[in-house]
């Protein structure tokens, strides 16, 4: 057997850090992110990544809209009848969106308005705080990617400027059944990492493969940050070989004009 095949051992490990509140619209992120670190007895080292769900970035800036002060247009109200969907809920999707791609019972698929193609705009309801008796949705972020710069800038220093920040949220695919966490958000790593000339095992150049890091990033930390009342919505990441040139999240968003499917 040829030794130059031999694999070595390599370890990344996940935390999801301990003593992360309910996060309230206003809340110092990088104050939480801190307390939690210190919470869980870890300091940041270079090398690591920061995971948050974007439910805590967005209640953080407030993107709560209650329905009642929704007024559905008229494509909402026809969409409503196809989808089966409340009506207010279907016109923040449309506001949200560049335009809807396909629609059918209880399915609405749309270009969001920051190129991500998802279901209902990534708008959610479920572990949203239902305020003053109302039924209350919540947006994502503004610019994932700012978000994650402005953390990283904050954070970086903390792990000698080698640090990573992802923000994933959980999104449906094509053909596949289930939702799996993606970034919708990163900054200080490489989210697509190119490895097109790369050698493989026997030295033949890597022709077409591209790395979607960020996301598979994203999915790790989505199994501990759960789906439902788990409340783990900031994992640590450790261990990862290199983060790379630093990119943004925008960078794994296929162009239309490149897209065979849409």
């Amino acid at each position: 057997m040829d030794d130059s095949l031999h694999s070595t051992s390599r370890r990344m490990t996940l935390t999801a850090l301990a003593g992360v509140p309910l996060v309230k619209p206003g809340d110092d992120l990088v104050h939480l992110i801190r307390s939690a670190l210190a919470a869980s007895n870890e300091t940041l080292r270079p090398g690591d990544v920061l995971v948050l769900a974007q439910k805590i970035v967005s209640k953080a800036q407030n993107r709560y809209v209650r329905l009642r002060d929704v007024t559905p247009s008229e494509r909402a109200l026809e969409l409503a009848t196809q989808t089966s969907k409340d009506p207010r809920l279907v016109e923040l999707v449309l506001r949200e969106s560049n335009r809807v791609l396909r629609y059918a019972r209880d399915v609405l698929i749309v270009e969001h308005r920051l190129g991500f193609v998802m279901a209902n705009a990534g708008i959610d309801m479920s572990n949203v705080e239902q305020h003053d008796g109302c039924e209350t949705a919540l947006l994502l972020p503004e610019s994932p990617d700012e978000s994650s710069q402005t953390l990283w800038r904050a954070l970086s220093p903390d792990a000698r400027g080698m640090l990573g920040i992802i923000i994933n949220d959980s999104h449906g695919r094509a053909w596949r059944n289930g939702t799996v966490g993606v970034s919708i958000g990163s900054a200080g790593l490489s989210a697509l990492q190119d490895r097109r000339g790369d050698p493989d095992l026997f030295g033949r150049a890597l022709l077409v493969t591209e790395v979607a890091a960020a996301d598979e990033i994203a999915a790790a930390a989505s199994l501990l940050m759960g789906q439902a009342d788990e409340g783990s919505p900031l994992v640590l990441v450790r261990g990862l070989a290199h983060l790379g040139s630093p990119g943004k999240a925008a960078d794994l968003i296929r162009p239309s004009t490149k897209d065979l499917f849409r």
